[in-house]
């Protein structure tokens, strides 16, 4: 199934997973809404995602108010803000008129054991992780159903399955994650709707210093290709959950 015309949301855009789904996406065909917290790095990715395409850069702020083709849309967006996340939606339906993909991908990761670890940081983490991937589906769901159905894809981890040393919130976060998306799914199941978790093992990113370890972790490149392959598959094939692995040792 082609990707050509249909409008994309990704949470967590201005780096790693995220920012490499979105350029994915785009590659395809997609319209990409771009969300995180951080604008400057969202309208340089616009940039470069209209660049790459070969785009005019009619609208200087990113913004989406200037005439003529917009492939990317910029929208600062803290998702374990409630009101932050439904004025992203209200903006991407108005720009685009649909959202056919919503990947769920804003994370952040605190590693300290639970006797050293900041109370604040264990409830951040549940709430942009698991309270965010909740906030942004209920708030674009209502326009995926409207566009006819498509695609909710949720970032989790492997540490589902494999739980590190450290990290037990945000494990216990992606549990969460995963939870949600299992029922949704059932919830969905009479409405077009696919739901795909995608658990990753460890992969490059601002949230891990791999340089300290031996081995080779995965690049985000390899990750946004899971998506793709995931949210561009015929109407009747459904892939729940897909884990993408390194295969060298880290340690």
């Amino acid at each position: 199934m082609g990707l050509t015309d249909r409008v994309a949301v990704v949470t967590g855009a201005s780096s790693g997973i995220g920012e490499a789904t979105a350029r994915a996406l785009a590659r395809e065909g997609c319209a990409v809404v771009l969300a995180a917290r951080r604008k400057d790095r969202l309208e340089r990715l616009a940039g470069e995602i209209e660049s790459e395409l070969g785009l005019e850069d009619e609208d200087e702020d990113g913004d989406g108010d200037e005439e003529g083709e917009k492939r990317s849309l910029v929208v600062p967006t803290d998702v374990a803000d409630e009101d932050d996340v439904t004025a992203m939606i209200e903006k991407t339906r108005k720009e685009f008129g649909r959202i056919d993909i919503l990947v769920n991908n804003a994370g952040i990761l605190r590693s300290d054991p639970v006797a050293d670890a900041d109370r604040v940081d264990l409830r951040k983490q549940v709430q942009v992780n698991l309270l965010g991937v909740m906030n942004t589906t209920h708030a674009a769901l209502p326009a995926v159903l409207e566009s006819g159905g498509g695609d909710i894809v949720a970032v989790s981890s492997m540490n589902v399955r494999y739980p590190a040393e450290s990290g037990s919130a945000y494990t216990a976060s992606k549990c969460g994650v995963n939870g949600f998306c299992r029922s949704l799914r059932k919830e969905m199941s009479d409405e077009d709707v696919r739901v795909t978790i995608v658990m990753p093992g460890p992969v490059v990113s601002e949230m891990n210093d791999w340089e300290q370890w031996d081995g080779r972790p995965l690049d985000p490149a390899d990750v946004a290709e899971a998506v793709v392959f995931a949210v561009s598959r015929p109407e009747h094939v459904e892939l729940p959950e897909i884990t993408v692995n390194t295969t060298d040792k880290l340690g």
